[in-house]
């Protein structure tokens, strides 16, 4: 009687957070033009969710350093609220025009990011804001540098009515790095932020799944992500520049702050 071949191991790889996007397509010229305005009640939503989303993340933090991993209510509450903010974040950004239901699980919707909670290193738990603070000032950063040409990017969909393929792939990249550090900074993943400039083409077995899935920036996307990333250090450079406030008694007062990136930036 022949035996049954051995199980295989279970992989050890970490698993890093996938973002699905269409490529872009044809975009209602109206919505586009109010798109802040159609978006107001997603704001006041975000921040009620992100509110939550805190507290959570605290019980899970503690929940983490015992179990090695997400206690269940906290990984299925983080694993729908990362998604939905990716979903306000990619339509704000103008990548497509299907509006974020107002619903956690969304299966239809064409933004879709695949999380797998899993085991997690108790050291880096204990220490997982410190170990994010490089990945939260690349995101900032890449943020700050799509905000400050925002309005240029807006009137070129506006004017199109489409996202060019450059701008889109570089929007991407933005988004998928802000959705992996804030996957990583909830402890979804025990995988560091990484490939901000794209995948390497072929690197899905059996091809590609989406738009994003393999991310392989073009020329133009990778120049433009580059070029965002040096407005977004003049942007920071700008905003932290000391203003002199001069006070009724000459006492001088020094004021510094950063520039904030963007309306759900953190």
């Amino acid at each position: 009687m022949s035996q049954a071949p051995p199980a295989p191991a279970p992989s050890t790889n970490e698993w890093l957070p996938v973002l699905d996007m269409p490529a872009p397509g044809p975009q209602n010229r109206l919505t586009v033009l109010v798109r802040l305005i159609l978006l107001i009640p997603q704001f006041v939503v975000v921040w009620v969710l992100s509110v939550v989303a805190f507290f959570v993340a605290v019980i899970g933090w503690f929940g983490a350093l015992v179990l090695g991993r997400l206690p269940v209510f906290a990984a299925d509450y983080l694993s729908g609220y990362v998604p939905y903010e990716t979903r306000v974040n990619a339509y704000l950004l103008l990548t497509h025009d299907r509006y974020p239901p107002f619903a956690f699980r969304t299966p239809d919707h064409p933004v879709q990011v695949e999380l797998r909670p899993g085991e997690l290193n108790r050291l880096a738990v204990f220490f997982r804001i410190v170990l994010a603070i490089p990945a939260m000032i690349i995101q900032s950063v890449i943020y700050a540098g799509w905000w400050t040409v925002a309005l240029i990017s807006w009137v070129v969909v506006l004017v199109l009515g489409r996202m060019p393929q450059a701008l889109f792939e570089a929007t991407a990249a933005i988004l998928r790095y802000r959705m992996r550090y804030t996957a990583y900074l909830l402890m979804l993943t025990s995988a560091y932020p990484k490939y901000l400039f794209g995948d390497e083409p072929g690197s899905v077995p059996g091809g590609p799944v989406s738009a994003t899935r393999p991310l392989v920036l073009g020329g133009g996307g990778r120049g433009l992500l580059i070029a965002f990333i040096v407005l977004g250090v003049l942007s920071w450079g700008a905003g932290s520049i000391t203003t002199t406030l001069t006070s009724d008694d000459d006492d001088t007062k020094h004021v510094t702050g950063p520039l904030l990136p963007g309306p759900l930036a953190r």
